[in-house]
């Protein structure tokens, strides 16, 4: 809002038993700024330079001056002569002098359309000796930063949804000591034959697409060491080609070339501490003490002698553990290519127990009809009642169907399941609703860093607050009525059609009031008559508002402008 300096000479003027007022108070010059008074923070903050000329209040008079806005009383100031009593600003009599009033007084609706007046009495000594007829100074009240919308935006968690995911499939081939080759009976076991089913169902499976077959050797940690590495080795090679066979009778062509990675990786030490760890019929002593000497015992000639001095507990390892350490692992490494978008849709409601969590957010996320996304999210809930997000994102479709008090016990639910900056950005945005600015922006302030709706919903607070600097930046680059309006209130009218402009509020009747009233900061009645024309046409209620629109004061008496209205 443009701020105006309008001086105003006041003649005071007694009558009566009090005529005598006039030869101890004279001219005194009254200087509203600004003018019209303006609102910001739900205050309206009144600034006046009382001056007073030469000889203007007598040596032993004093004037109490109390500032009227409407009906509304603000505190008086005492100003006295130099030779007066009391605690007032003192005035010289021949110099004259200048005090500033000052005073901030909560905002009300009937001082929308209201004028600051000055009223008062003077003194001299003790005795009244006349009043200050009430005189108007300035008008009141531009209260620009109410056009706010307290449209407070709240988050959706995210889904960690992945169309294609990687997955492996494994089976094992089992060895007899010391030996590298593949016996028939383990290509007859039952996770071999179930290679060989996802063999052949890859083949024509297209959301099946296998990347590698990666094929590890193990030897059991007795015998020596460089023979037990070949041996491994050796496993692995013949375990590739019994893959290679399994393949051909899968008919599957792409698990026949060069697919394959073969590596031996020696003695299994790892793989035996974990079946030791596991097995329950061993003594625990003697697993403790063979695991001791694995943990000790570094050279693999000494740890196996270790382990042999053990004598029956050497025998039981041999017998019960080493036996599924000698095998090779072939694990297929595939892309996994998950439902369609359609298939999604059409499963969330034949047969939703067949979705993940991530599924059904994601699928919600899918219909743009909140009816449609609150099913989904209602489902996931039931589902998953562990997942903060589930309750959480029911809350955010809830409050854009504008049930805010079932949207807050859905939020408080989710931060309850788990503490998380994105219900408490939308607990945030309840408490800015409800009218609760210090809660909502200590909420915002814990939801920091979780996405631009954070700094956007703190930046209506600061409009509301009258931080208008903070609004500008808060409220970011992208353009919107909010972003306009902080940046009218920061001195930026210019840049206010603009940003309308490449709004959703480019041709809103609130998009074209607000050029207008910026168009008014700039003295371009052009600007002010064919946007508030625009504006009318959109929504004639903007008529009555535009009237008693102190933005617009100084044109109230232009004809352009009382034609419109």
């Amino acid at each position: 809002m443009k701020k105006q300096t309008i001086k105003v000479l006041s003649l005071l003027v007694v009558s009566g038993a009090l005529a005598t007022g006039c030869k101890l108070l004279k001219d005194v010059d009254y200087v509203a700024t600004p003018d019209p008074l303006e609102m910001h923070g739900d205050s309206v903050r009144v600034k006046v330079d009382i001056t007073f000329g030469e000889k203007g209040i007598h040596k032993k008079a004093a004037a109490e001056i109390t500032p009227m806005l409407g009906s509304h009383a603000l505190k008086p100031i005492r100003v006295q002569g130099e030779k007066a009593t009391g605690n007032g600003d003192v005035i010289q009599y021949k110099a004259g002098g200048t005090v500033t009033y000052t005073d901030v007084i909560a905002y009300s609706p009937d001082m929308e359309v209201a004028d600051l007046n000055v009223t008062g009495k003077i003194f001299k000594g003790t005795k009244e000796k006349g009043e200050i007829p009430e005189t108007k100074i300035a008008d009141a009240t531009i209260i620009t930063p109410l056009l706010v919308n307290k449209d407070f935006k709240v988050i959706l968690a995210k889904d960690a949804f992945e169309r294609v995911t990687e997955e492996t499939f494994s089976a094992t081939i089992n060895y007899a000591k010391g030996k590298s080759d593949v016996k028939s009976s383990e290509l007859k076991e039952d996770d071999i034959k179930a290679y060989e089913a996802f063999l052949n169902n890859a083949q024509t499976d297209a959301k099946v697409a296998i990347k590698s077959i990666n094929i590890t050797g193990f030897a059991s940690p007795e015998g020596e060491e460089d023979k037990n590495n070949t041996l491994s080795t050796d496993r692995a090679n013949s375990s590739k080609e019994a893959s290679v066979k399994v393949a051909k009778k899968a008919e599957n062509e792409g698990a026949q070339g060069e697919i394959y990675t073969a590596t031996g990786s020696g003695e299994d030490y790892a793989g035996f501490k974990v079946a030791l760890s596991a097995d329950t019929e061993m003594n625990e002593d003697d697993k403790s003490l063979v695991l001791r000497v694995l943990e000790t015992i570094t050279n693999s000639a000494e740890r196996e002698q270790a382990m042999r001095d053990m004598g029956k507990t050497f025998s039981y390892l041999d017998k019960n553990i080493f036996p599924a350490l000698r095998r090779a692992e072939m694990v297929i490494v595939y892309d996994q290519t998950g439902f369609s978008d359609e298939e999604l849709v059409a499963l969330s409601t034949s047969n939703p127990d067949t979705l993940t969590v991530e599924e059904l957010l994601f699928t919600a996320a899918l219909s743009t009809d909140l009816n449609e996304q609150l099913r989904v999210y209602m489902i996931a809930e039931e589902k998953f009642p562990e997942d903060y997000r589930t309750a959480n994102n029911v809350g955010a479709v809830l409050y854009k169907q504008n049930k805010t008090a079932e949207a807050k016990a859905k939020f408080e639910k989710a931060n309850g399941i788990q503490d998380n900056p994105i219900s408490k950005n939308n607990l945030g945005a309840i408490a800015g609703l409800d009218g609760d600015r210090t809660k909502a922006m200590e909420l915002f302030d814990q939801a920091n860093g979780e996405g631009p709706e954070v700094n956007y919903n703190k930046g209506i607070l600061n409009i509301l607050d009258g931080d208008y600097a903070d609004a500008v930046s808060n409220l970011g680059s992208d353009a919107s009525f909010n972003k306009a309006l902080a940046e009218l209130l920061n001195g930026s009218a210019s840049s206010v059609a603009g940003t309308i402009d490449g709004s959703d509020d480019a041709e809103t009747a609130q998009g074209y009031y607000l050029k207008a009233v910026a168009a008014a900061n700039q003295d371009d009645l052009q600007g002010i008559v064919s946007n508030l024309k625009s504006c009318f046409a959109k929504d004639g209620s903007y008529k009555a508002k535009a009237k008693k629109d102190r933005e617009f004061i100084k044109y109230m008496e232009n004809a352009s402008f009382t034609a419109l209205m």
